[in-house]
């Protein structure tokens, strides 16, 4: 779901997991994204973009290179690229708005020429 820049929206309205509502201006995006008690983002890692974690609801445990790191309503994290993490949802579920500088379009380069 996209997000009309010019209102103001009510994080606690969109229900379901996953990504429940997204923004983007020329230099950012915002993801409202929500978990069920027990769900978990796997490890990886984004080495291209910091990312700024704002927790909304629920709780759960971020690890970030090794390092655990609790999640509650009102913290925010803030993910350095490059780093490794995953998070799990506590048994309240975890809802939570990332944010980051936009990405750019997708591109394909094309193939070299076979020859």
């Amino acid at each position: 779901m996209s997000a009309d820049a010019s209102e103001p929206f009510d994080l606690s309205r969109p229900r379901g997991d996953g990504p429940l509502w997204g923004i983007a201006s020329e230099d950012l995006n915002a993801t409202l994204l929500s978990w069920s008690p027990g769900e978990a983002v796997a490890e990886h890692v984004n080495a291209e973009r910091d990312v700024l974690i704002i927790v909304t609801a629920g709780s759960g445990l971020a690890i970030v290179d090794n390092e655990e790191r609790s999640l509650k309503p009102g913290h925010a994290l803030l993910i350095a690229n490059g780093a490794r993490r995953s998070h799990q949802a506590g048994d309240r579920g975890l809802r939570y708005v990332s944010v980051h500088r936009r990405r750019g379009p997708l591109r394909i380069d094309p193939s070299p020429p076979r020859t």
